[in-house]
């Protein structure tokens, strides 16, 4: 079962508001995050590690802001590590319009692949720190297009790399049935788990922290019967 099209299906939700419109400075992070693969009731597991470093770009193009991140970093599986690069942009409007101007991450380790906006606008910054309490949500299932049901809150607030921030959390979770994105012959039903939570500064809106986890939790069905399986995606990301 090929792991990239799962991955890629729940990283294209785009949450928590779009991406802002005012340029900064570069911003530098760490990165860090693991899939682990457990498939079948012999215990087959497999588990690929990353860590590395990240430079986020953010340049005003006429009435369109660039984001760019390049990640440098290790990936190993295995006994085996090697080195590996990636790149993502997007390209913002004044009206909030989101284009992708190109990608390259095939692990989903720049800042512009998570689940969260690698940066706010200001009002939605303001919103988030007005909120008291959870507030629900739901969201089409990234796979199957059943609906998950989930909250999002504050985070309390704080300094992250020296910078006032404020945190946002969120969970959700809902069944899902159906063919798996590349083996159409494969079924998957179970559930999806999501959870995770970042940090945003209160001054550029731009995000600091964030950690992020998906569980897959079913069964594979195909014409040979059923295999249980668990997916986890797990990513962390830091600013320097």
């Amino acid at each position: 079962m090929s792991r990239a099209p799962l991955v890629s299906a729940l990283l294209s939700i785009a949450f928590a508001g779009a991406l802002g419109a005012m340029a900064t400075a570069d911003q530098t992070y760490t990165v860090s995050g693991r899939d682990i693969f457990s498939i079948g009731g012999a215990g087959i597991r497999s588990e690929i590690s990353y860590a590395g470093s990240q430079t986020l770009s953010i340049r005003r193009r006429g009435r369109t802001v660039r984001y760019r991140a390049r990640v440098e970093y290790r990936r190993s599986d295995g006994g085996a590590s090697t080195g590996a690069s990636a790149e993502a942009i997007a390209d913002v409007s004044d009206a909030g319009a989101v284009a992708d101007g190109g990608a390259g991450d095939p692990d989903y380790l720049t800042v512009l692949n998570q689940p969260f906006a690698a940066q706010l606008d200001l009002g939605t910054l303001a919103d988030l720190r007005g909120l008291r309490r959870a507030v629900p949500f739901d969201f089409p299932s990234p796979i199957t297009g059943g609906a998950l049901h989930g909250y999002l809150q504050r985070a309390g607030g704080g300094r992250v790399a020296g910078r006032p921030a404020l945190g946002v959390r969120f969970e959700s979770a809902g069944g899902m049935r159906g063919a798996l994105p590349d083996r159409k012959g494969l079924t998957l039903r179970g559930t999806i788990a999501m959870r995770g939570t970042a940090f945003y500064d209160l001054q550029s809106a731009l995000v600091l922290a964030l950690d992020t986890t998906v569980t897959i939790s079913g069964f594979l069905s195909d014409r040979a019967g059923n295999d249980p399986v668990t997916i986890v995606y797990q990513r962390s990301i830091r600013a320097k």
